[in-house]
Order: structure tokens, then sequence, then C-alpha cells
């Protein structure tokens, strides 16, 4: 979801900081994130404004969600990050191993403006971006072939989708969505979860690891997948017949967030920087440049970006995973999906 946030973060040159202070200009802020794309866009356009107005250095350092948590655990005792940029998932595991702060509400004013659905336990960090998980689909595919677009997870265990499926492996975040889509479609529990996905794996002609499904479709391999809203998006502007649908049983939230390192350097200056990505000219280029949805309430979208990113009325709609849970018993429903659905 984040492969284009460094051209709204280039919007943090102007916005992030007040004049700086004598704490703030004695410090070097150091910054976790994601890598690609968004870290040089990121070095060109956002370090050097952000130094400017801050009077102080920015080291970024790239990386996957699990790697930068890596990193904090490594540097538990003498922390050397101070912002991390993280998807929910890991950054439940490193919340909960107590790597994280708590968010200062008279820092971080604009906490007051966030959706529920953004807000982490505690305010330890905080969703600044957000997509959802749910079913996406090849439209021209399923008209020519008379199939009504889907509207629940076992809509792909049709027969006429047989090899045509590419589901995601449980070892990427859409796999853990998949099969609580399935849970939820059935009795709610785990056992139900499975049952329900092993029929939809039935179709599946392979499991991806990798997040971007986008060339299973384009070459014609697949026609449906559990994916992202953002991806979703971001592949129909290349001209491509594919839609997202939100799930009857209700689509997941999938939140990039923004964190406070425990023990970080220079703690006021982390906090003045994850204030900054919740401000609406900073979620409304979100939107437009990477279809992540709005995770303020104050962000206003015009009608057409509106309706390709999450909103409110879909944001109400969806009810987070249990992070506690998942991260608990990952180990164990991994080791059960390689035997029983990726067989």
């Amino acid at each position: 979801m984040t492969r284009l946030l460094a051209a709204a973060l280039a919007l943090i040159g102007l916005t992030a900081c007040a004049p700086p202070s004598p704490t703030a200009s004695a410090g070097k802020l150091v910054v976790a994130g994601y890598g690609g794309s968004y870290q040089e866009a990121f070095e060109q356009a956002v370090l050097p404004g952000f130094e400017k107005e801050c009077g102080c250095q920015v080291t970024y350092i790239a990386g996957s969600s699990t790697d930068t948590v890596a990193k904090l655990k490594a540097q538990k005792a003498a922390p050397q990050i101070d912002v991390a940029l993280i998807d929910d998932g890991p950054q439940a595991q490193a919340a909960a191993a107590g790597l994280l702060a708590g968010l200062d509400p008279a820092a971080v004013t604009r906490l007051a403006k966030v959706e529920k659905v953004a807000r982490l336990p505690g305010d330890v960090g905080v969703g600044f971006a957000m997509t959802a998980t749910g079913l996406a689909y090849n439209s021209k595919w399923y008209a020519d072939n008379g199939l009504p677009a889907p509207r629940k997870l076992s809509d792909l265990a049709d027969p006429k989708l047989k090899g045509k499926v590419v589901l995601p492996s449980i070892s990427n975040t859409y796999g853990v969505g998949a099969l609580m889509l399935a849970a939820r479609e059935g009795d709610g529990t785990v056992e139900s979860g499975f049952a329900g996905i092993k029929k939809v794996a039935a179709n599946a002609f392979t499991f991806d690891t990798t997040a971007d499904v986008s060339n299973y479709f384009l070459q014609g391999q697949a026609v449906a997948s559990v994916w992202g809203g953002s991806r979703v998006e971001t592949l129909a502007d290349k001209n491509f017949p594919i839609k997202f649908a939100y799930p009857e049983e209700g689509a997941i939230p999938l939140l990039a967030t923004a964190n406070v390192v425990k023990g970080a350097p220079h703690p006021d200056l982390a906090q003045k920087f994850v204030n900054a990505l919740l401000e609406p000219a900073i979620q409304r280029k979100l939107a437009a440049e990477g279809y992540d949805g709005p995770t303020v309430t104050d962000a206003t979208l015009d009608a057409a970006l509106a309706a390709r990113v999450v909103g409110p009325e879909q944001a109400a709609g969806m009810t987070p995973l249990d992070w506690k849970d998942v991260n608990g018993n990952r180990a164990a429903w991994t080791d059960r999906w390689t035997k029983e659905v990726e067989q």
C-alpha cells in the first residue's frame, strides 16, 4: 500500500515541524520504513525540506515491516531508530514486545481526527494509511463467462474458476486475511476458516508469497484472488479490467502505521513527524497517488477518487483482525496451512 507514499510525504518538508527549538536543532531523526521507489523519492524530496524546517538531520533506513521490527528488537537496550513505519500485523508484535511508545496527544494533536478503525490500542502508534483486504476479479472474464461478480470468499470455489484462482500464502498478510474471511463466512472459528479456504484452494493454481499478484492477472493466469483494494486500483490504472469487491462477510482493514520507538533518541521530533502524516493535505495526497484511504475524518476527496479508496462508509463496516490472537497462533496456523491447504 505504501509504494507511492513518497509523493505525499514530500509535503512533510513544508508542514512537519514548527520552527526548530534548541532541542530539535541538535537532533538527528532516524526513520525506518519501506524501501524501493519510496525510499529513493523520500531521500530526494522529503529529507532536505524536513531538515531545513526542523533544523535537524534525518537518516532513513529502508526495509520491510518484519525487517524493521527485527531491528527494533535487536536495539531494544539502546534504540537507534526514532520512527518506525510498519504494517499493522508486525506493529502488534512490536507493541506487545514493548518496543513502541505511546503517542502524546499534546504533540500528536491530529489523533482526535483519526477514524476509530485506525486508532491502535493505547494509542501506541496510529494508522496513517488504509486499504482493505477483499476480493479482486477480472471483470471482463467474469462477464464473458457469465459469472456474477463475487460477493463472498466462497464464490471463488465455483467450479468454473478451476485453475484460475491465485491465493495468497499464509506467509503474507493477505493469506491471513483469506483465512479470516473464510472463518467469518463460517461460524467464526478457525476450524470453519480452514474448511472454507480448502474449498477455494481446490481452484488455486498457485499460492503467492510476494503480496503482488499483478503479473498473474496481466498474463491471464488468474482471474480472481484475495488482494488489497489499493493494489487493485493501481493495476486498473494500467487499463486492465480488474475490480475490487468488499465481501459480504466484511472486508479486513489493512493499515500502514506510524510509531514512535520506545526510548527513541529524539522523541519530540518523532511525535511531530507522526502528527504531520495525519494532516489533511498529506492524507489527500496519499489517496490520490496510491489509493490509500484517509484515516482522518477531515480529509475530503472528490467523488471520483473517493469511489476508489476506503471511505468512511466502508471503514465503518470493517472489523480489524485481532493481531494479538493472530500472532499468537500464526506458527501453528502456518504449519497446518502447509499440510492441509498448500498440499
